[in-house]
């Protein structure tokens, strides 16, 4: 019967233009609602307007109170003040493991209250344990990005507010010397990002003796951010994972995350919620087909048709958030952009106006999507499809937070829909396609828009705020020019000025050793200059002819010693003939040469 109730009301959803949501349907029978008022609204008539759910609280809740766990009156202080009754999916099934001291790896997306599961297990623990060392960090806690470790350390404060324990948060971009003195204090919990945590402890300045419990959230992003050998070395340097608690949580459990699991932890207990039990069936997919000269107009347009709330807007490179943010500007909506080149202060202080309603359109990458953690976003608008298929599941989960609903746009241009079909076969299914009409484009008014990096390359050179004195003109024309007199000599000009200053005679392969013989340069200089050279050509000959006649001489002396050995000593007053013929040739040479 109930089958045939709910085929017929989608039937009539299908007619009345209505969506058809079957979850909501059974969580409307579980809070107890009669059939009779499921027929009501098969009544309802074509222009009855269709409400817009927007759930107050969350919906996906457990029956699983924190009341029903053994909890420190001061934590369940501090989940009063944040409003946290009952469980999530992930909370209720990790707390019963992770509270008696197993390891816990675990499936989740962001938004399912994973954050809460590890720091209510943290805080318990550190409560109940009797060695802890003071002023030595007893848990750690490592986040891909500082977006998201200033979420999760803004939330610890929130439940630990009546606990006593110090929490510190360490990322790049923010005072060096200033994390460095917090260590050095002494606090409890360590919420970071691998690394700066890895240079304070090359230094010393972090000791890793006092971990009792460790938590990697978002490992499959820490990896894909080329954080692997980072990991491994946090982790090798942890006490034995026998002697600590090992938590790691991320969205997919792929082979290099298992790899972690099986090397560094102690036969987890593995716990998996599903995205489509908790975030994917509350948020309204849908896709667009543009082209790129309209892919702006249409984005305009949306944005001017549609009833949002807060809005996301998704782009795959640093520089088209920052075109983007400013054609949004420059069309009259309130847009910053979030990218990994802002400095940090700057960076918390737009997630801090989002956060807080004070700005509403917040363009960014994917690197600052995992760390975005705001309730009540409306709308995801993905301007560009997700190279990375395992990403789109992360933006859209940023909408849809906390039992709520939302939208999810996708625009596909000719540049990125070449990701549509591995994004499609991830997701098991075929994001709903809409056609816009003419009138869904809106015109961009905001004009060109120059990149800040380009204004950046054109800004004039910096004038020296100290001029020098007229002795640097006695140090050279370096020091010259650097004081700010003549006009700057490049390298290529420096070059330039070699160049006209080389011999005239310079081959260009003399360095390298493939400069002509001397005997063909005395050639090539012979011609040039015949006249100038007859005393050197007369010259050379004789000094060749000296060499000839010296070898002959010693040749011809060698043969007559060996003709005299053979026939006996020659008489002491003849001279050998050797000797004569010997000096005839050395006194014709010699003549020769007077000539």
């Amino acid at each position: 019967m109930d089958t045939i109730r709910k085929a017929a009301r989608a039937i009539a959803c299908i007619f009345l233009k209505r969506g058809y949501n079957p979850l909501n349907s059974d969580e409307k029978s579980i809070v107890g609602e009669s059939p009779a008022a499921n027929e009501d609204i098969m009544t309802e008539t074509p222009d009855a307007p269709m409400p817009s759910e927007r759930a107050d609280k969350p919906t996906f809740l457990t029956k699983t109170t924190f009341d029903s766990f053994d909890l420190p009156e001061s934590l369940l202080a501090g989940l009063k003040d944040a409003q946290f009754d009952r469980c999530t999916p992930i909370q209720a099934q990790v707390l019963p493991a992770a509270l008696e001291g197993k390891d816990i790896a675990g499936q989740a997306q962001t938004g399912t209250g994973k954050t809460g599961a590890f720091l209510v297990t943290i805080f318990t623990r550190l409560l109940k344990l009797t060695d802890r060392q003071p002023g030595i960090p007893s848990a750690l806690i490592v986040a891909p990005t500082r977006e998201l470790a200033f979420q999760i350390h803004e939330e610890a404060l929130l439940l630990g507010a009546h606990t006593g324990l110090s929490c510190v948060q360490i990322v790049g971009g923010v005072d060096y010397q200033k994390q460095a003195g917090i260590l050095k204090k002494g606090v409890d919990i360590v919420i970071c990002t691998p690394g700066r945590i890895i240079d304070y402890f090359k230094q010393g300045i972090f000791k890793t003796t006092g971990i009792k419990i460790v938590v990697i959230d978002e490992a499959d992003r820490l990896l894909d951010l080329g954080f692997a050998k980072d990991m491994q070395f946090i982790l090798r340097k942890l006490p034995h994972y026998d002697k600590r608690q090992s938590m790691l949580f991320s969205a997919t459990l792929s082979h290099r995350v298992l790899e972690l699991t099986y090397e560094y932890m102690n036969l987890p207990e593995f716990i998996s919620v599903t995205p489509e039990e908790v975030t994917v069936e509350r948020i309204d997919q849908s896709l667009i087909h543009v082209g790129l000269e309209s892919k702006l107009s249409l984005l305009l347009g949306l944005l001017q048709r549609e009833d949002w709330h807060r809005v996301l807007v998704f782009a795959n490179t640093k520089s088209g958030v920052e075109w983007l943010a400013e054609k949004l500007k420059g069309n009259g909506f309130p847009a910053e952009g979030i990218t990994g080149d802002l400095p940090q202060p700057k960076r918390f202080k737009l997630m801090e106006q989002f956060k807080n309603d004070q700005l509403k359109i917040l363009v960014a990458t994917d690197v600052a999507s995992r760390g975005i953690h705001v309730e009540d976003i409306s709308h995801v608008f993905n301007y560009d499809l997700p190279q990375d298929s395992e990403s789109y599941v992360h933006r859209i989960g940023r909408t849809a937070r906390a039992g709520k609903t939302g939208k999810a746009i996708s625009l596909a241009c000719e540049n990125y829909v070449f990701h549509l079909e591995p994004l499609e076969e991830m997701l098991g299914y075929k994001l709903p396609v809409v056609w816009p009409e003419d009138d869904w484009l809106a015109k961009d008014k905001a004009g060109p828009v120059k990149s800040s990096r380009r204004s950046r390359s054109k800004q004039p050179a910096r004038k020296p705020t100290h001029p020098r004195n007229n002795k640097a003109t006695e140090r050279g024309p370096r020091a010259a020019q650097a004081a700010g007199r003549g006009p700057r000599q490049t390298a290529a000009s420096r070059q330039l000025e070699k160049i006209k200053n080389r011999p005239p005679n310079y081959f260009p392969g003399s360095f390298f050793g493939f400069a002509p013989s001397k005997d063909m340069q005395a050639v090539a200089d012979d011609q040039e200059t015949p006249a100038a050279d007859m005393t050197t050509e007369a010259a050379a000959p004789a000094k060749k002819s000296r060499r000839r006649w010296r070898r002959k001489k010693k040749s011809s002396a060698h043969k007559a010693g060996a003709a005299d050995s053979n026939a006996g000593a020659t008489p002491s007053g003849d001279k050998p003939a050797s000797d004569t013929a010997a000096k005839a040739p050395r006194n014709k040479t010699a003549t020769h040469a007077a000539e």
